[in-house]
């Protein structure tokens, strides 16, 4: 049960397709959702990648913005989700995975204004009361400005990493930045490039809690809704995308407990009367 964070850099790291394999690889016990929110102020890449468009622009956060004004901020929200349940194949009960598509125009951030503490707050309450996991596509630039609000406000925060020169270059002042703005952060890495985890860490000076593989193949499928090949589930990349959940919110649970040591002994008590 965790509020999660991805943010990228330059180098083009693939934050958005690496949130959505964890989505559809996240696994979840009775009752449990996973909630995906694109909030790239860039705009999202959802709607037109792998759903290609067949659900025009009906859905989304730009919706909010209106609703927010209206006070009907919380009725509107689950009516923007879309279900990705049936996606690859997964056969759990319907609207366990839900996504909360992008900006359709990097232009509508400037409307957003407050929707973004709102949300903030909005995605807090939903993991508290409901015991649901969120996912976070902060995109490249995200995790600044504004909409910052949503990594500060995250249970932990990771950046998506290319074991590349060019991309870690570019990562180290983005890591640098994000640990000044929301603490100590931890780094996705996309195994693309030659550089051992041990290197990247000791590069970034921050820990690699997870690795996907570089699966250009595989990786269309979700970023550009390109046919599925066999056994798309049992892949490399959602296999790795399955333990790297896991890892992910273990990552999350230790950072809560250090910064709230009460909060996480009191969650702990629920969870062992709850068994």
């Amino acid at each position: 049960m965790a509020v999660i964070a991805l943010a990228g850099c330059s180098g083009a790291p693939g934050v958005t397709t690496s949130a959505l394999a964890l989505l559809l690889s996240w696994p979840l016990e009775a009752g449990r959702r996973m909630i995906l929110a694109e909030c790239d102020p860039d705009g999202g890449a959802v709607l037109h990648g792998l759903l290609q468009g067949t659900l025009g622009d009906r859905y989304g956060l730009r919706n909010l913005s209106v609703a927010a004004r209206r006070g009907e901020f919380s009725e509107a929200f689950w009516r923007q989700l879309i279900d990705l349940s049936s996606e690859e194949g997964q056969q759990e009960s319907p609207r366990d995975r839900l996504l909360l598509p992008g900006l359709t125009d990097p232009a509508q951030s400037a409307s957003l204004g407050q929707v973004w503490k709102v949300l903030a707050q909005m995605f807090r309450g939903i993991e508290a009361e409901s015991g649901h996991d969120v996912l976070i596509d902060l995109g490249r630039r995200g995790a600044f400005g504004p909409c910052g609000v949503l990594a500060e406000q995250a249970d932990a925060t990771f950046v998506v990493v290319r074991n590349t020169l060019r991309c870690l270059q570019a990562a180290e002042g983005r890591v640098r930045a994000l640990e000044e703005r929301v603490g100590d952060v931890g780094v996705l890495m996309v195994n693309e490039g030659p550089y051992p985890a041990g290197e990247v860490q000791r590069v970034l000076q921050v820990p690699v809690i997870a690795t996907l593989p570089y699966a250009p193949k595989d990786a269309r499928v979700l970023s550009d809704g390109a046919e599925q090949p066999r056994h798309f589930t049992r892949s490399p990349l959602m296999k790795a995308a399955r333990t790297g959940s896991a890892l992910l919110v273990q990552r999350a649970a230790m950072r809560r407990a250090r910064l709230d040591p009460r909060g996480a002994r009191a969650a702990g008590g629920e969870v062992s009367r709850a068994r």
